[in-house]
């Protein structure tokens, strides 16, 4: 992608959503994206397979959600920029017409969203905060596909780490938790620290680039799912979550450092 100033979008520093999509080899990505991925990978050589054991056990929940319940509508919070196998595809692949809002607060998420979807009718994206949950809730847009009387499929994949403590990330879980009905669904990934020096400099480096970014222990990212209830195998490493082929070798350190779990509420 040039790198020539875009009304609306921020070179001087990085972005979430285009670093993450420079990690999984994608295009849509500026010098000071690559730059600040170069310095991931450089400090965690796991950067790149942690990003696909996270997009693979995302494909996997989906699959599950869509292909074994009822559920027909998801919200994808952090969605970063369109990939293969996004939400919608997945869903779609297992249960045709399933609505799908992405939600990211990357304008140039927007911008891409928008031009890949032009023509899909079930699935749009909407640029908004996630710190602002009853914004997003009450956005026109996203009420047009979503009806919160049925179940919803929630969505918050590799995202509420990037929550800061004084941002709440247990209020948002709060707020969706009790914005929809009995039989919802909740994903969540999320950066695991084992209170070890490969979690606390990973941690810096978010925190130094991003001025976000918290690695949170098996406690606390237990209490994001507080109210529901985990299903088997509950809250594992993205790579042995309902893995599609039995591992057969250890996972490295860092594949340790990123763990995903679906939930149901009750």
């Amino acid at each position: 992608m040039s790198d020539e100033a875009i009304p609306g979008i921020d070179l001087s520093r990085p972005s979430i959503a285009r670093t993450y999509d420079y990690l999984i080899g994608g295009k849509d990505n500026y010098a000071v994206d690559r730059e600040f991925g170069d310095e991931f990978i450089v400090k965690l050589p796991g950067a790149v397979q942690m990003a696909i054991d996270n997009r693979q056990a995302l494909v996997r929940a989906i699959g599950d959600i869509a292909g074994t319940t009822g559920i027909r509508q998801f919200i994808d919070f952090g969605s970063g920029l369109p990939t293969a196998d996004n939400v919608h595809q997945v869903a779609e692949r297992h249960a045709p017409g399933t609505r799908v809002v992405y939600v990211d607060n990357d304008p140039i998420v927007l911008a891409h969203g928008r031009a890949l979807l032009a023509e899909n009718e079930h699935t749009v994206v909407i640029q908004a905060d996630l710190r602002r949950p009853r914004a997003i809730r009450e956005d026109p847009t996203l009420l047009r596909l979503i009806d919160f009387d049925r179940p919803v499929g929630v969505i918050l994949s590799a995202v509420l780490h990037h929550l800061n403590d004084d941002e709440d990330p247990y209020g948002v879980m709060r707020f969706w938790r009790e914005a929809v009905p009995s039989g919802s669904y909740f994903f969540i990934s999320h950066f695991r620290s084992r209170r070890d020096p490969e979690s606390a400099k990973l941690e810096g480096l978010l925190q130094g680039s991003l001025g976000r970014g918290r690695w949170r222990t098996d406690e606390e990212i237990s209490a994001l799912f507080e109210g529901l209830d985990i299903l088997e195998p509950g809250i594992r490493p993205a790579a042995e979550w309902r893995p599609a082929l039995e591992h057969r070798s250890s996972l490295t350190i860092w594949q340790q450092l990123l763990v995903v779990g679906l939930a149901v509420k009750p």
